[in-house]
């Protein structure tokens, strides 16, 4: 018993540290910088879990916010000020998510890992969107609509994330199997 849960804590940091450089790894797209954190962050809770995914997701957002410069554009406490930090607090809720109802089975097959994928994504985009409006049009005075905000923060950059959900199904019913035959 207390080799998996050193296992998980192991595979836990493992994806701390991923979801790190995703945040690095930028494409350039107006408004919300778009990065590979989503995959890792989606692929956390795919392979970890909803518990373990939602942790390792949390443990990433705690050293930003300590001051890290982990997020896309730097890290410390005022980040939550950020428009787009609400993209990162849906990573987290995205990773459980996906995790919860991917692990449904011991083995997933491709509709559940994408139908997973797909709703974790929808979770990340509606609390990013959401807090994007309200720290833009409340905190910021830098006033945004609803139709803009749509635009650039979801109708721009969802087709790649999307290609990141096929990704991550592919490689989740690859490697699902092998990681839980190993964590046992």
């Amino acid at each position: 018993m207390g080799s998996v849960k050193i296992k998980n804590m192991i595979l836990c940091a493992m994806f701390v540290a991923l979801i790190a450089v995703g945040a690095f790894i930028k494409i350039p797209v107006p408004v919300v910088p778009f990065t590979l954190q989503y995959l890792f962050t989606m692929l956390a809770g795919l392979f970890l879990g909803g518990r373990w995914g939602f942790i390792s997701v949390c443990i990433y957002i705690a050293l930003g916010l300590m001051g890290l410069p982990i997020f896309s554009s730097g890290g410390g406490v005022g980040y939550i000020f950020q428009p787009s930090f609400g993209y990162i607090i849906g990573f987290a809720a995205g990773a459980f998510a996906t995790g919860i109802i991917a692990n449904k089975r011991s083995v997933p097959g491709y509709k559940r890992l994408l139908a997973a994928n797909f709703i974790g994504l929808g979770i990340v985009y509606l609390i990013g969107m959401v807090y994007y409006y309200f720290i833009s049009n409340l905190y910021l005075g830098d006033p945004i609509g609803i139709w803009p905000l749509f635009l650039y923060c979801f109708i721009l950059a969802v087709p790649g994330d999307i290609l990141l959900c096929v990704v991550g199904a592919v490689l989740g019913k690859r490697l699902i199997p092998l990681i839980k035959k190993e964590r046992i």
